[in-house]
């Protein structure tokens, strides 16, 4: 187990190496830089360049950022000097956390439980399999607008923007959960119809175990292995935030502040919140594979035999 588990945080800390690598080369690559604006006097612009050592070669400007993050400095805002990278992320990251938390709770255990309900007869079924299709099928920011004209127009029932209450979490977290819901109902529905077919299944059977009975001891937890497998990636981006969801409920979460900081050219900024998303990823992949090696322990052991 701890050989394993040594493979996997290894392969996580290089994935963060990489795609750290990788955004700092893109970012340069592109044209322009936080300060090319028309309006900027040529003289404040080359002093400002030199400032923040943008004038360097590259090579040593990565090595300059590679220090500074081992020594946990994600640096300043170029476009907002009075803020740090930390500070960004700590004040949107609450949000975003909570906002994927929320979709979280109510997506993967709801979804879990169609999906095994599909197996029951042929109308769960297909009622699984239009609500999995639809969630798949409409795209979050169409749910979004959709969500927000209903509710402030015909029924005020819930608040469409802004963030801090509980009632504001209910339709940004519905429009953002509609696609992992989908998705896990799906994953359940065809593991555990897998399930049903084996040997050890049909051996319950005979012995007069059925119903909900058959499906919560045999085939829950191998069931639920294809969504421990994928729940890493889907965690992480929830809890990182959705721009697109965010701007439609007004969220002042991570999403905003990294598209900004793509169009500011906000280095620093979009190293960071990328960095930070890298690790998170990495993370949540690492703990989905310590937990679909506790479901199934013939996972591990596939690892551990890989050359």
């Amino acid at each position: 187990m701890l050989r394993y588990l040594a493979g996997r945080v290894a392969l996580a800390v290089g994935g963060v190496w990489l795609v750290t690598t990788a955004t700092f080369v893109a970012l340069h690559a592109l044209a322009g830089n936080p300060f090319s604006n028309p309006h900027l006097a040529s003289g404040i612009r080359s002093a400002l360049i030199a400032r923040y050592g943008l004038n360097l070669p590259l090579g040593r400007q990565y090595a300059h950022y590679l220090r500074n993050l081992l020594g946990g400095r994600l640096g300043w805002s170029l476009t907002d000097p009075h803020r740090t990278v930390g500070a960004i992320l700590t004040q949107g990251w609450p949000v975003s956390a909570s906002l994927g938390l929320v979709t979280l709770a109510w997506s993967v255990p709801l979804g879990s439980l169609l999906g095994l309900a599909a197996c029951r007869g042929r109308l769960w079924g297909a009622l699984v399999l239009i609500a999995s299709v639809a969630g798949l099928a409409v795209p979050n920011f169409v749910l979004a607008a959709g969500l927000d004209a209903f509710f402030a127009v015909h029924l005020p029932w819930l608040p469409v923007a802004g963030w801090g209450r509980p009632a504001q979490a209910v339709l940004p977290s519905l429009a953002l959960g509609a696609a992992p819901f989908a998705l896990v109902a799906r994953l359940v529905r065809a593991q555990a119809e897998a399930v049903l077919a084996s040997d050890y299944v049909r051996a319950a059977r005979a012995k007069g175990v059925a119903g909900w009975t058959l499906l919560r001891r045999h085939v829950l937890a191998p069931a639920l292995l294809p969504v421990a497998t994928s729940l890493g990636p889907m965690a992480a981006a929830l809890l990182a935030g959705s721009f697109v969801v965010e701007h439609a409920f007004a969220i002042p979460g991570l999403g905003r502040a990294f598209v900004q900081s793509v169009l500011d050219r906000d280095y620093p900024v979009v190293l960071g919140l990328t960095i930070f998303y890298a690790a998170l990823l990495a993370a949540a992949n690492l703990l989905s594979d310590l937990l679909a090696g506790a479901l199934d322990p013939r996972v591990r052991t596939a690892q551990l035999q890989r050359p």
